[in-house]
């Protein structure tokens, strides 16, 4: 009796043992998913934002009032508080500039997600169709929408000096 007891116990610890590594690997591979997605938005706003293509870079946004958006170099500062500012701020640039098609490179630094929010910072380098600019360190923090598609609410960018 004791050894069918003993041997009970040690099945039953394995199959709880085995249940939770299936569950940290269904976690690894749930957060693989969710940092893509993230990544995808981050390139198809850059993307976007190029192409001229408004309806899509909009796509990409938290239009409230929480947004942000913000740039600096070593000639200027520029920034943006809330979503309706921020669309006002790029209307002559969508409504005159001419599509790009450009080259994105991502050097992704870190993505940490919590919850239904992400903060991502990366360096990013544009070049191709006439534009050829130095690397720049950039800042998105993300939120999940009511469907769960993940959306940008802040961009930080500072462009490194010419060296």
């Amino acid at each position: 009796m004791k050894r069918l007891l003993t041997f009970a116990v040690l099945v039953l610890i394995s199959f709880s043992l085995s249940a939770q590594k299936n569950k940290k690997e269904q976690n690894k591979e749930l957060i693989r998913q969710e940092t893509e997605a993230i990544k995808s938005v981050i390139v198809k706003e850059t993307k976007s934002f190029f192409e001229t293509d408004k309806t899509s870079w909009k796509e990409c946004w938290v239009q409230a009032p929480h947004a942000y958006w913000s740039f600096a170099d070593s000639t200027d500062v520029n920034f943006y508080k809330g979503w309706d500012n921020i669309e006002r701020g790029f209307a002559d640039y969508f409504k005159h500039s001419k599509p790009a098609q450009v080259k994105i490179e991502n050097s992704w630094d870190n993505v940490k997600i919590y919850g239904t929010g992400a903060f991502v910072s990366f360096r990013q380098r544009i070049s191709g169709d006439g534009i050829e600019r130095e690397e720049q360190s950039e800042v998105r923090i993300l939120e999940k929408d009511n469907v769960g598609n993940w959306k940008i609410v802040h961009v930080g960018v500072i462009r490194k000096p010419k060296t």
